[in-house]
């Protein structure tokens, strides 16, 4: 009986002991499941996060304008010395001031007209800060465009509205930027301080107007 008694208590022991290991083992896999769900749906929100991020970073850059930039080694207006440059600023000046003065009569629209209307006040200013730098070096400015612009009027003038709107911004972009690489270019060679500070002064602005013009003659196409 005493034996009896003994293998029930050993049997009921080991019956303990196996209930114990599957509890253990189910309580592991419980968390190792709840664990690894949570991690890869971290992972996964990172990665949609990054690709979001790439995909915005991409549309920044897709969207982004480049900026126009003076070109001394591209074409330049005749610079060969100090006198020779300060001719070909004046008529450049009168060049955008008068192809300007004839946009304002040619039903362009409000952003043109915007546009032509700076070229005249900046460029006059221009030219007024030229004149004594010029006086001094004993060099007369020209007061009209020059031959090749001459050229060019007629065929402005018998342009009106969204015709004489495009050819005059696509103007402005060729002018201005040969005149930015003219004032880049003459700046290395000039050893007139007075000049050099001129063309400090002169060049932001006609990258200003470079600019400008092109943002408008892309709106127009």
């Amino acid at each position: 009986m005493k034996s009896l008694t003994l293998s029930l208590f050993a049997a009921s022991l080991l019956a303990l002991n196996a209930c114990s290991s599957s509890d253990t083992k189910a309580t592991d896999t419980s968390a190792t499941g709840s664990t690894v769900p949570e991690a890869t749906a971290t992972d996964s929100a990172s990665m949609t996060a990054g690709a979001a991020d790439t995909s915005k970073t991409g549309a920044m850059a897709a969207g982004a304008t480049a900026q126009a930039a003076p070109n001394p080694s591209g074409p330049t207006a005749p610079h060969a010395d100090d006198k020779e440059f300060m001719m070909s600023a004046a008529h450049s000046d009168q060049n955008e001031i008068q192809l300007s003065k004839m946009a304002l009569t040619k039903g362009v629209s409000d952003n043109a007209k915007a546009l032509a209307n700076k070229m005249i006040a900046d460029h006059t200013k221009s030219t007024a800060a030229l004149k004594p730098i010029a006086a001094k070096a004993g060099v007369t400015l020209p007061t009209d465009m020059d031959a090749e612009h001459k050229a060019l009027a007629p065929t402005m003038t018998k342009l009106t509205g969204k015709e004489f709107e495009t050819k005059y911004l696509a103007q402005m972009v060729t002018d201005h930027q040969k005149t930015a690489n003219t004032l880049a270019a003459h700046k290395t060679m000039t050893k007139n301080t007075a000049l050099n500070g001129w063309i400090d002064t002169t060049l932001p602005v006609v990258v200003e107007h470079l600019n400008m013009s092109q943002k408008d003659s892309d709106m127009k196409m």
